[in-house]
């Protein structure tokens, strides 16, 4: 069974916290042996990645099949279904829509002493999107990743996936062809980071490398990341429920299943000001579970890390909420807005019964790329700005230069840096 607390029992704070301390994946030691295959790759290059593919995958391939041609994509796409592809073109144009309009602008403006000051933005020349192949297969996340890069104007996007056994997904291909990505490798793992990281004969290096993966790929980014870019390092999904006595039980509880079935640690968390709503959404988990055709991983999510918190007023709610941080917040409440304002850490929040998690997951527009286990206190999901760079500008005329100079020497000789000083005095005939 679910967690169940209740904010008034004198044990409330310990067990809230435990709930908050609770580690939710598998522990893996993987440094050493990522490290060694980063370490392969750098020094073999292709050979190493063939060598590491055909072990892992047993995907049969060379150096010179290791990049699918852009005819085996389209074949591939052409493969889905009308509805299929309908569906993933409704997605990819609500995500570029919205990530539209993320794009920053540039600023220049001239301060009263007549310095140039201001912002240029510009994109990553070089991304790489790592995709999950076998069981974790989502076409959503090669939309999720591609179009805010395409969106913030990078030139280059080079996705990699791994193929068991030789196979893909068609619908991976047809999300890839729908958002324009033609460089597309078929490979994984730690390898497949360690590629577009350094790059090979057949891998080109990129500049930045998003998108989310196993424990091998999760640590590969953390040691690759100084001579990349990443975009975060992704732990299990998860979905916090604020509703009051206003919500639907059934689809409450339908919601938390949907979450939980993410399986790999994925947690589900409601809390209710209202005792009842909480003893219905139970009885109605246990119902929905029960019609699941695969019912055991959601089952295993929910006993083994769902909860079910009573408080007493939707403000008690809202800073449980932000103390949880949770990648995915709904309000099902008749006026979600109204505490919207008190929700400070959330990955998103998903506005009214009427918003399920899972709009999000696939065409509400918004990114699914958001950040977990409480990392929402500090991180933002993924947008057209983790593809782009902020450049800073400042032209000072004579006048000004001569304005600012002194303080500027002043602090140079603070630090005992007589150089930074005469840079500036030369300029003044000083």
């Amino acid at each position: 069974m679910p967690l169940r607390l209740d904010s008034a029992s004198p044990d409330f704070e310990a067990r809230f916290s435990d709930l908050l301390a609770g580690k939710r994946e598998a522990s893996r030691d993987v440094n050493d042996s990522v490290a060694a295959i980063i370490a392969d790759v750098r020094a073999r290059g292709d050979a190493a990645l063939v060598e590491l593919t055909n072990r892992f995958d047993r995907a049969g391939v060379t150096a010179a099949t290791l990049r699918i041609p852009e005819a085996d994509i389209a074949a591939a796409a052409a493969r889905v279904s009308p509805q299929v592809r309908a569906a993933l073109q409704t997605a990819h144009d609500r995500i570029r829509a919205h990530h539209e309009r993320q794009k920053p602008t540039d600023h220049i403006y001239e301060d009263h002493l007549g310095v140039t000051l201001g912002t240029r933005w510009t994109p990553v020349d070089a991304v790489g999107i790592y995709v999950p192949g076998g069981l974790a297969s989502y076409p959503s996340s090669v939309l999720m990743n591609a179009v805010p890069a395409r969106v913030a104007g990078v030139s280059r996007i080079a996705m990699v996936v791994p193929t068991p056994d030789g196979e893909i997904n068609p619908a991976i291909l047809a999300a890839a062809e729908i958002a324009g990505v033609t460089e597309i490798y078929r490979v994984g793992g730690a390898q497949a980071v360690a590629a577009l990281a350094y790059g090979t004969a057949a891998i080109a290096r990129v500049d930045k490398v998003v998108g989310p993966g196993n424990a091998y790929v999760a640590t590969a980014k953390r040691q690759v990341f100084g001579q990349v870019g990443i975009d975060m390092i992704a732990g299990p999904s998860e979905v916090l429920v604020i509703a009051d006595g206003s919500a639907n039980p059934a689809w409450v509880a339908a919601d938390l299943i949907a979450q939980a079935e993410h399986g790999a640690g994925a947690q589900s968390i409601l809390v209710t000001t209202d005792p009842a709503l909480a003893d219905a959404v139970e009885s109605e988990v246990e119902r929905q579970l029960a019609l699941l055709p695969k019912q055991a991983i959601a089952r295993e999510g929910w006993e083994e890390f769902g909860a079910v918190i009573t408080v007493a007023s939707l403000a008690e709610a809202a800073d449980l909420a932000n103390r949880t941080a949770s990648e995915h917040v709904e309000l099902a409440l008749d006026d979600p807005e109204a505490l919207l304002p008190a929700i400070r850490h959330a990955g998103a929040i998903f506005l009214g019964h009427h918003t399920p998690e899972a709009i999000g997951d696939y065409v509400g527009g918004s990114n699914h790329v958001l950040p977990t286990a409480r990392s929402a206190r500090f991180a933002s999901g993924l947008g057209v700005l983790d593809f782009m760079k902020r450049t800073s500008l400042l032209g000072c005329t004579p006048a000004a230069l001569a304005e600012l100079a002194g303080p500027a020497i002043t602090i140079a000789g603070v630090e005992d840096l007589d150089g930074h000083g005469r840079s500036i005095s030369i300029r003044l005939n000083r």
